[in-house]
């Protein structure tokens, strides 16, 4: 078995690991693969991600940097790294760190709600609850069927421009 074969059947393996349930055996693999191949992005964000599914976010933080600094990430994964890591920040109070993370990923995949609805939630760590609220607001109105919500969209996307207008 090649170098890329062994990497890529211990990542699968690593990665089925997590899906089962087994965090900690998935770490360790995971961690070990890391080691051997550190310029490698798609390793970097699965450990990232193990690591933040045992509550470890503090040790995730490096191998998301890692991961979206690197090249090779499918959009997917990048989108994922981008958000995991603004929710770590987030997590560990590093809220500037959030806001800035989750707001590069929403320029760089401005369809993706997720990324808005994290964002939001760190604008509100930040200190900045009538943005966060606006944002809120704003995917709510654009993204929800829910008929009592439709019926007033025009209300909510208004509201959501200027939340503190009087009329």
């Amino acid at each position: 078995m090649t170098g890329a074969d062994d990497r890529d059947a211990s990542l699968a393996r690593a990665v089925r690991l997590r899906e089962d349930g087994l965090r900690e055996e998935s770490r360790e693999l995971l961690v070990a693969l890391s080691a051997r191949f550190p310029d490698d992005a798609e390793v970097a964000y699965q450990t990232a991600w193990v690591h933040d599914a045992l509550g470890l976010e503090a040790d995730a933080v490096p191998y998301y940097v890692r991961a979206i600094d690197g090249s090779g990430l499918t959009e997917d994964d990048r989108r994922g790294a981008l958000l995991g890591l603004g929710s770590t920040y987030r997590a560990l109070g590093r809220y500037s760190d959030a806001v800035a993370t989750l707001s590069g990923g929403a320029v760089e995949f401005p369809e993706d709600n997720a990324l808005k609805t994290f964002m939001a939630m760190a604008l509100y760590n930040a200190g900045r609850a009538h943005d966060g609220m606006r944002l809120l607001l704003t995917v709510l109105a654009q993204t929800s069927s829910d008929p009592d919500l439709v019926a007033y969209r025009p209300a909510i996307e208004h509201y959501a421009k200027d939340l503190d207008a009087i009329e």
